[in-house]
């Protein structure tokens, strides 16, 4: 598996295929692994890159609080090591709020979004003390426990084929960069007022049954982004990309196909124009 030295730590990630980058966040508390179905879709049209975050996978733990910029800046500082200069970029839960935090910092970069299963709120009072107790509960006593209560809303009951992968993940996460992440995410801004400022298009996906982010929080996020289009993924809850991949390939093929001929039609307009004489 390939790594990158940056930002201090040692970042891994898994970079498939050529052609447009797209590149591909996980959530909490997960790892690259999670977006094994769109590396496995997605390689034959695009170049995709999925990394560990800092603290998940085979990505350097960082004990303590892990704000969302942080994030945000490693993986600026892994494309740049790859050499991609502009890409889409999605995530899911946790990613994709690290994904308006790239928004936010380096917006020259981005031709697309994908935000999945995500809000754009800040934390509450009762959901900040929420995220720290959890945080200290996961020091204390590791993931197994929580993995365990919290796989029936990851994954819907009925989606059985998903449920061991997800499970995995989640035993396997580090507990010290998962409560690092917890406290973090404890601390977020409120993204919704840069929604409204997004310039390229976007996609949000939920799956229907999803209690994390509920479909009504992604038709409220989808009202706020000036261009975007909404995707309810029947028959799945909190990880869509796994319960009902081939639905949610479905929806991110045609959106990353539009990108692909608005591209190409601002290429023809601008082979097109007249040009003036001297």
């Amino acid at each position: 598996m390939p790594s990158a030295e940056i930002n201090g730590i040692v970042a891994a990630y898994e970079d498939r295929g050529t052609g447009p980058a797209l590149v591909l966040v996980h959530g909490h508390p997960f790892d690259r692994t999670m977006w094994r179905p769109q590396l496995d879709r997605f390689a034959a049209t695009h170049r995709v890159i999925a990394p560990d975050l800092r603290g998940y996978g085979a990505t350097t733990v960082v004990p303590g609080l892990t704000p969302l910029s942080a994030y945000a800046d490693d993986l600026a500082a892994l494309l740049d090591h790859l050499g991609v200069g502009e890409f889409v970029l999605g995530g899911l839960s946790m990613g994709g709020q690290i994904v308006m935090e790239c928004y936010r910092r380096f917006p020259g970069r981005i031709r697309g979004l994908v935000l999945a299963d995500t809000f754009p709120a800040a934390e509450t009072e009762e959901g900040r003390a929420a995220r720290n107790a959890t945080a200290d509960r996961l020091l204390a006593e590791g993931m197994r426990g929580y993995a365990d209560e919290v796989l029936d809303k990851m994954v819907a009951p009925y989606n059985t084929h998903a449920a061991p992968h997800v499970h995995r993940m989640m035993c396997a996460t580090d507990p010290a960069g998962a409560a690092a992440a917890l406290r973090g995410r404890a601390e977020r801004p409120d993204y919704r007022a840069l929604l409204t400022t997004v310039s390229v298009p976007a996609l949000v996906v939920v799956g229907r049954d999803d209690t994390y982010t509920p479909v009504a929080e992604a038709e409220a996020m989808h009202a706020l982004l000036p261009d975007a289009t909404l995707a309810v993924i029947e028959g799945a809850a909190h990880l869509p990309n796994l319960e009902r991949p081939e639905e949610f390939d479905a929806a991110l093929d045609a959106f990353l196909s539009s990108l692909t001929r608005s591209a190409q039609v601002k290429v023809r307009n601008r082979t097109d124009a007249p040009t003036m004489g001297a």
